[in-house]
């Protein structure tokens, strides 16, 4: 039970807040939340007495269900002085309206993200009320993700609730023009969410692929909607697909982080490879390419089981197009690694060492590992600073690692 209601709580709480705030209103949204934590709270004390329901999933929905429905019955005894009438039929009224089948589950969560993406918002407000609220993320993850503090992230969710709340935003999918406006916000929270889960720095816990395939499954309601199926949608289907392909070969039977070169390519998963190239196949059809296929295409080469001198180059030259399209400091991190595959470590490090990401665990790594053979001395002084930098143990495995290959040997 430890670590199934974590797990529950990952899956099941965004949902039941979809469909509550759907039922409720942004003016209710904190009620809304409170009922989903305090089912969760019923769960972990009645299932540590009594023990795990058979099925826990339709449990908590059903606690949920019955919580929301005493909560308007409240409401409306309050407001209507606890009518005769109403209590006779109070039942009928409210046992229908609270929803938790999953069509109206995958329809409450697709309304809710175009709504929480409402341009009267900012964006990065809009982005860090849907990690909260539709997928589950705590301030301090959502502090991660943004590089900044708990307070500033509160903050700025307080005042894009009030937001909400002030132009009653209807919890519907808006019209084909607003779809395109609000779509890359809803696609950058899909995207933050499974980076959570295919690394994380979160709970010393690197890989949650429940995280993942929840993107996954968030992103594939996109593509099943003819008004939200665009080519940046299926692109970055595609990108999530090829990356959980590699997904079981990421961590050893120790617990410890397997980087790249090292893979045991018999683990990666060729369905998901399949599916990968089926819906990059499908983002083709639109006349703008998105930082999602390029990205898609990095991703695709890297499912390429011979290390060719073509493979490499075609990853160096899809990263320089990234970096054209949207510079980003970890990206042209990531281009280093591919230049030293396809130029050599030399280039690789005249390049890596203009980046001067100084506080960055993986630039140090990488520097590590390219002066390794050509200034050891400098090579073991990166590893340190890479050690330093760790922020769970299994980097600070990563490292060590590398440090006995290198020079333990």
């Amino acid at each position: 039970m430890p670590e199934l209601i974590p797990h529950l709580f990952r899956t099941e709480y965004r949902k039941i807040v979809a469909v509550l705030c759907k039922h409720f209103g942004f003016r209710q949204i904190e009620i809304a939340e409170d009922i989903a934590s305090d089912t969760f709270l019923v769960a972990s004390q009645t299932w540590g007495i009594e023990g795990v329901p058979k099925n826990p999933t339709a449990w908590l929905h059903n606690v949920a269900k019955n919580k929301a429905i005493n909560h308007l019955q409240r409401n409306a005894l309050f407001e209507n002085k606890i009518s005769e009438q109403l209590k006779d039929n109070q039942d009928e009224v409210y046992e229908d309206d609270i929803d938790l089948s999953p069509l109206h589950i995958n329809d409450s969560q697709l309304q809710m993200m175009f709504a929480v993406c409402h341009p009267s918002i900012p964006t990065e407000a809009q982005v860090g009320l849907c990690l909260r609220i539709l997928c589950g993320f705590g301030i301090e993850e959502i502090a991660d993700a943004f590089l900044s503090n708990k307070e500033t992230i509160n903050k700025r969710l307080f005042r894009a609730k009030e937001k909400l709340r002030e132009e009653n935003i209807p919890i519907e999918l808006p019209n084909a023009f607003q779809i395109e406006e609000r779509l890359q916000p809803v696609l950058t929270t899909i995207y933050l969410l499974f980076n959570e889960g295919y690394y994380s720095v979160s709970q010393n816990t690197p890989l949650k692929k429940d995280l993942c395939l929840e993107a996954i499954r968030l992103c594939t309601m996109l593509v099943e909607n003819t008004l939200t199926n665009k080519p940046q949608a299926n692109a970055l289907l595609a990108l999530m697909c090829f990356h959980i392909s590699r997904f079981d070969a990421r961590m050893n039977e120790s617990g410890e982080l397997v980087l790249y070169e090292e893979q045991d390519i018999n683990l990666w998963n060729p369905d998901w490879i399949s599916k990968g190239g089926y819906f990059l196949h499908c983002a083709a059809s639109g006349d703008q390419i998105s930082k999602y296929h390029l990205e898609a295409g990095i991703a695709y080469w890297h499912t390429q089981k011979n290390d060719s001198t073509e493979k490499w180059d075609n990853i160096l030259q899809l990263y320089n197009q990234l970096l054209q399209i949207e510079y980003s400091p970890i990206a042209a991190l990531n281009r280093t690694y591919a230049l030293s595959k396809a130029r050599g470590n030399e280039a690789a490090i005249t390049e890596a060492e203009k980046l001067q990401l100084t506080n960055n665990f993986f630039y140090y790594l990488l520097l590590g590992e390219l002066y390794a053979g050509i200034n050891n001395e400098i090579s073991k002084l990166h590893f340190d600073k890479a050690l330093m930098l760790a922020k769970t143990p299994v980097d600070r495995q990563a490292v060590q690692k590398k440090v006995d290959a290198h020079f333990n040997n």
